[in-house]
């Protein structure tokens, strides 16, 4: 729903790597007159359009957050099986939460949703992590049926709160070597978040037949 003097736009996942810099650009665009942090806990941003949503509990978001009526929805939500503790947790965060986004997006009618996905995700993957994410979005293409948009990012070159080794060392080999990852192996050269959140944002005004953007439709 728009408000009288611009648009709305509501961030799910908005104090990850992701969401945090999508919830900023927001920000700084003049057509975005609220923007809607939904988070477990308020984080220290303030802003004259920043309005927090509290909610411990995702799997009732559909039911206990009727009142997030927007133009766009931003679902940021991620994390890793090794971060989520298990398998199962893993689905829960990537999986169910994203599904429960899309769900109230329907319910609400909202024109707009843009899910951050994964770089390789495929349903028909042998690897649990990508055939996670590539189930999330086949089954969000069937709970929403508006202006949906789907972005895979590569490698993220951000500092994230926690350390993960495996990243740190694969950050360390993009910054010397992406120049090699040319013609199809470029959308596997790292991101920088901001670029992502930009992106998200600019690919919601195309309402055209495109629903996926991989890495490299992001730079």
């Amino acid at each position: 729903m728009k408000t009288k003097d611009g648009k709305t736009a509501v961030v799910f996942g908005a104090t990850g790597l992701v969401g945090s810099e999508v919830v900023k650009e927001l920000l700084n665009r003049p057509e975005y007159t609220k923007v809607i942090a939904v988070v477990r806990n308020a984080f220290p941003l303030s802003h004259p359009c920043l309005e927090f949503f509290i909610i411990q509990d995702f799997s009732k978001l559909s039911e206990t957050a009727l009142s997030l009526t927007a133009d766009e929805y931003y679902c940021c939500i991620g994390t890793t099986i090794k971060a989520a503790g298990s398998k199962e947790n893993f689905r829960r965060a990537d999986l169910l939460i994203p599904q429960q986004i899309a769900k109230l997006a329907h319910k609400l009618a909202v024109p707009s949703l843009v899910i951050v996905s994964s770089i390789g995700a495929d349903v028909k993957s042998s690897n649990f992590y990508l055939h996670t994410k590539g189930e999330m979005e086949r089954s969000i293409r069937v709970i929403y049926r508006g202006n949906l948009k789907f972005v895979r990012p590569s490698l993220l070159m951000g500092e994230r709160p926690e350390f993960r080794l495996g990243e740190r060392v694969a950050i360390i080999f993009m910054k010397l070597f992406s120049w090699m990852l040319v013609g199809p192996l470029r959308k596997y050269r790292g991101i920088r978040p901001q670029k992502v959140a930009s992106a998200m944002i600019d690919i919601v005004k195309s309402t055209g037949g495109k629903i996926v953007f991989e890495s490299e439709d992001l730079l």
